[in-house]
């Protein structure tokens, strides 16, 4: 999924909340991010263009709070509690995320299987 920066985004998105893992004074979410506005979109080998400046998941911890919650390698972040995430540094995002106030995450994410289900489903069933 690619699109025009500050420009609408129509996206199939899914609701996943994580409850952050304490271990002592921190709160594991058990998943690493990649992107952000002031990244390299060439890098991000889950852009399909390789112009998306997006947040995406490249690592989930085995086991861990966000696998527990089905959250996938490759999901883009649309959201984070209600923040907007499609314009955001990376060091933006990982403040969001790992803000020590919250116990609990709540994502709108999107994934390649999500769009192309949708897409399917529109092509099987013709309009009347």
């Amino acid at each position: 999924m690619s699109f025009v920066p500050g420009q609408p985004v129509t996206a199939v998105v899914q609701r996943i909340e994580i409850q952050k893992l304490r271990q002592g004074e921190n709160l594991i979410l058990g998943f690493s991010i990649g992107g952000g506005i002031d990244q390299d979109p060439g890098q991000n080998p889950f852009s399909e263009d390789k112009s998306d400046k997006g947040i995406y998941v490249t690592r989930i911890t085995p086991g861990g709070p966000a696998e527990v919650a089905e959250l996938r390698m490759g999901d883009k972040i649309m959201q984070v509690n209600g923040w907007d995430m499609t314009m955001v540094t990376h060091d933006q995002a990982r403040k969001k995320l790992t803000n020590k106030k919250e116990d609990v995450v709540r994502l709108l994410i999107t994934r390649r299987s999500l769009e192309e289900a949708v897409k399917q489903s529109k092509g099987s069933h013709p309009r009347q």
